[in-house]
């Protein structure tokens, strides 16, 4: 039958003494010199019996094992003694039979039906997603929209080839128009443009803006592509059109 039927269960709780042990010597106090505290005089830990888990002591001092049996009854080893040797040459039978003993069934302890957690990156990229802006600045309430400020405007791409996406719009507007009329005034042609040659979608990229010969200059930059992009403020082409033309605003 193998090794006698203390063995499995002295072997469990040298383990757990073991472990019980070396922990002692991990805690201490904050500074990185803090003396580990000393050692208790006994341990306490559970060993696996035939008919289920027993307690045991183990002393830190004599190096006894006290086991207490399923009938109640206490038994006395010796560890340092041949008897106590012997008991601790764990055979594959007892292995196996302290495999099944231990053997725990955790079904119904966690939940299968939780939604999947969102990744750091899909957090990031959502939260990215919620600042997007509309593609034309909302205006201050009674704000008007002079049709004569609109002087001239051009479209005109930046890269050359069949899959030319960035594009520079070159505004002309009377001096002192306010900068979101100015801005709009650029989404507005850009609109119109990506319309005639079906470009669904234009991220802003800069728009930089200067005053000349008594003109305000204002210079927008747009990636246009297919799919709608994420930025902070995107230009949707079917729908600028609509509010362009809700504001009275020239979309060409």
């Amino acid at each position: 039958m193998g090794a006698p039927r203390h063995s499995v269960r002295a072997a469990t709780a040298l383990v757990g003494a073991v472990l019980l042990l070396s922990s002692c010597g991990t805690e201490g106090g904050d500074g990185a010199d803090a003396r580990p505290r000393a050692k208790p005089a006994e341990v306490t830990t559970l060993v696996a019996g035939r008919e289920g888990l027993s307690r045991a002591r183990i002393s830190t001092q004599s190096g006894e094992i006290l086991i207490l049996e399923e009938d109640g009854s206490v038994t006395t080893m010796d560890l340092d003694s041949a008897g106590g040797r012997d008991a601790f040459a764990v055979t594959e039978a007892d292995l196996a039979a302290l495999n099944a003993n231990l053997d725990l069934d955790f079904a119904g302890l966690v939940a299968t039906d939780l939604p999947p957690r969102k990744t750091a990156q899909q957090e990031a990229l959502e939260a990215f997603a919620a600042r997007t802006q509309p593609a034309l600045p909302v205006l201050a309430e009674g704000a008007e929209i002079d049709p004569q400020v609109f002087l001239a405007v051009k479209v005109q791409p930046l890269n050359r080839g069949a899959g030319a996406d960035l594009v520079e719009v070159t505004a002309n507007l009377q001096r002192g128009v306010d900068a979101d009329i100015a801005f709009s005034y650029a989404t507005c042609a850009l609109a119109g443009w990506a319309r005639d040659n079906g470009n669904p979608y234009g991220r802003h990229v800069r728009t930089l803006q200067a005053e000349r010969n008594g003109k305000l200059l204002i210079g927008s930059a747009f990636l246009l592509s297919d799919s709608k992009p994420m930025g902070l403020r995107v230009m949707e082409t079917e729908e600028t059109l609509r509010e362009c033309d809700a504001r009275g605003i020239p979309t060409a």
